[in-house]
């Protein structure tokens, strides 16, 4: 169950907390959402998926600068991050044999 309250009634009555699953908080004065209270029933369950959504997020961030890194070389144009990171570390350890 959901409410929706303004922090000074949540404030006043923390009890409400026990009795819904997500309360949403408001600015009473101009009706603008402020955020959310989870219950502690489901704090774990909404921890993790905020966590598994930045990680997607960071993993798009770093493909789109490795794809951009490849274009400027001009070599790997076309390539997914996870073949433009194959190719570095094959050029990598062919440079480490041509030392060697």
């Amino acid at each position: 169950m959901t409410k929706r309250i303004g922090i000074r009634e949540l404030a006043r009555n923390t009890k409400i907390l026990d009795e819904y699953d997500i309360i949403e908080i408001e600015d009473k004065r101009n009706k603008e959402f402020k955020g959310i209270f989870v219950s502690a029933k489901w704090a774990k369950w909404v921890e993790e998926e905020i966590e598994k959504k930045k990680a997607q997020e960071a993993k798009k961030r770093v493909e789109k600068i490795l794809r951009f890194a490849g274009m400027l070389d001009g070599e790997i144009a076309d390539l997914s991050a996870k073949d433009i990171r194959k190719k570095r570390a094959m050029e990598i350890a062919k440079r480490g044999k041509d030392i060697s």
